[in-house]
């Protein structure tokens, strides 16, 4: 496969049409038909549904469009990092994120190199231990900072000294806000959102088997969204603590659970990777202010 007809085919998945695909693409309709067959030939499937004014992705389709759009990110990524060899008053670094208020620390670190480095640019994007990690072993992300102890046979890591404090992040109006801290037994019966990875590996770690009788009602991996949906009255949230707006105007509270339970944070790369300049200087950077 070609990455020229990649990008052709994207094109033509995103506008669901040959015609104004080949517009954008600054190609001939026919050309641009002609190079989808092709594609269509060499995979031995069928890409598209063909229609009188439109086209639409088959299963098949579908599976090569994520596929596309994963080897191109990679492709653009590379071609940066090479422009960046030659000059190393910036570059490109994307980072995937748990949520976490010691992400402090990453954003200190960035601030330090960019005085130096003005054009240097960064990406941050969230998301839960395994979304994050399928982008770094692809290449995608330079880094990812997560929540958990990091697979050791894949990743390099550095942990950070602060840890995370869980609770429940509930209604201002809701009795159990007048409680200092929250145990596992008056969790019993609410409506709880929390997310996955929490579920399956922080909540049992708190409360062992009692995880098994709380009553799951939602999952949320960004805390702000399922705090908006706290505050519409649709159950209480499990949570990292100062994640969350808790002013006098947010209508919320957030109080910690009973005995404490803690996370811990990691940035991790993967094992024998190279970095770009920028990238590598911002390893060095980072490493520098939490050994402080």
């Amino acid at each position: 496969m070609e990455i020229r007809v990649l990008r052709y085919f994207l094109e033509v998945a995103r506008q669901g049409s040959m015609t104004k695909a080949a517009q954008l693409l600054h190609v001939t309709q026919p050309t641009l038909s002609k190079q989808i067959k092709e594609l269509e030939d060499e995979l031995g499937k069928k890409l598209f549904t063909r229609g009188s004014t439109s086209v639409s992705l088959t299963d098949e389709g579908m599976l090569l469009r994520k596929r596309a759009e994963d080897i191109l990110e990679m492709v653009d990524k590379t071609a940066d990092e090479f422009t960046a060899l030659g000059q190393i008053t910036g570059g490109e670094v994307d980072i995937g994120c748990a949520e976490s208020h010691n992400i402090k620390y990453l954003a200190r670190a960035i601030k330090s190199l960019k005085k130096d480095y003005p054009l240097f640019h960064y990406h941050i994007v969230s998301g839960a231990t395994e979304q994050v990690t399928e982008k770094l072993d692809n290449g995608i992300y330079d880094f990812a900072v997560i929540v958990e102890p990091p697979n050791l046979s894949k990743y390099n890591y550095i942990g950070f000294s602060e840890t995370d404090v869980w609770g429940l992040c509930m209604r201002k109006d809701s009795p159990l806000a007048e409680k200092e801290f929250i145990c596992v037994d008056d969790l019993y019966g609410l409506e709880l959102i929390c997310s996955k990875q929490a579920i399956r590996g922080d909540i049992p770690r708190w409360c062992g088997q009692k995880a098994d009788s709380l009553k799951l009602s939602g999952t949320a991996n960004l805390a702000y969204n399922g705090s908006v949906f706290v505050k519409e009255g649709l159950g209480y949230m499990l949570t990292f603590d100062k994640l969350i707006d808790t002013s006098q105007e947010s209508g919320l509270c957030f109080r910690p659970l009973y005995p404490k339970l803690e996370t811990k944070m990691y940035l991790i790369w993967r094992k024998y990777q190279v970095f770009s300049p920028i990238a590598e200087l911002l390893l060095a950077e980072i490493k520098k202010l939490l050994q402080q």
